[in-house]
């Protein structure tokens, strides 16, 4: 496993670059391969926060820790991301089995800086999915929502989470 530690608002110390690669290095046992893990440590005013994000066969694992202490967001982030793999070890093998994990790539879009103000703008790469493979990638993300390319419908579709603890599906109308 490669360790790509960025740090904002921190200095990164080698006893710190240490701590991070000892502890992700428990999850070595779950992947093959080359895999990177992009861990960002930050400082927001108390807060000492820990991102960690590992893209691995099209699918992403991410989590996030805030506490008052950087090595315990390191040891938090860490049990997150392994609770993910375990939880969802079953689903992520049978994907990767199947070779379902394939990304398109997702058009660019300009914007005008004079019409509105962007802060920042991400990209990724849509795939072909059914409804709960992307369920179950928002889940892995953690997220509210995803966005992804319907398999059956071959159209954009948005899944997210329901106050009510369901899921939603947003299809369009042509």
């Amino acid at each position: 496993m490669n360790y790509i530690i960025t740090g904002k608002n921190v200095a990164l110390t080698d006893a710190l670059k240490a701590t991070v690669e000892k502890k992700m290095g428990k999850l070595e046992k779950y992947f093959t391969g080359d895999v990177e893990a992009h861990i960002t440590l930050s400082v927001q005013k108390t807060k000492q926060i820990v991102e960690v994000t590992i893209p691995f066969n099209g699918m992403i694992l991410r989590a996030e820790e805030s506490t008052g202490d950087m090595y315990s967001s390191i040891d938090n982030v860490v049990e997150k991301i392994e609770k993910q793999i375990i939880k969802h070890k079953t689903k992520l093998e049978k994907q990767v089995r199947e070779g379902a994990i394939k990304f398109a790539e997702l058009p660019k879009y300009d914007f005008e800086e004079d019409e509105i103000d962007i802060k920042k703008v991400k990209r990724f790469s849509l795939k072909p999915m059914h409804v709960d493979e992307a369920v179950l990638q928002m889940e892995l993300l953690g997220h509210d929502f995803f966005v992804f390319k319907n398999s059956e419908t071959d159209d954009v579709n948005v899944v997210y989470k329901r106050k009510d603890g369901g899921y939603g599906l947003i299809e369009p109308e042509f």
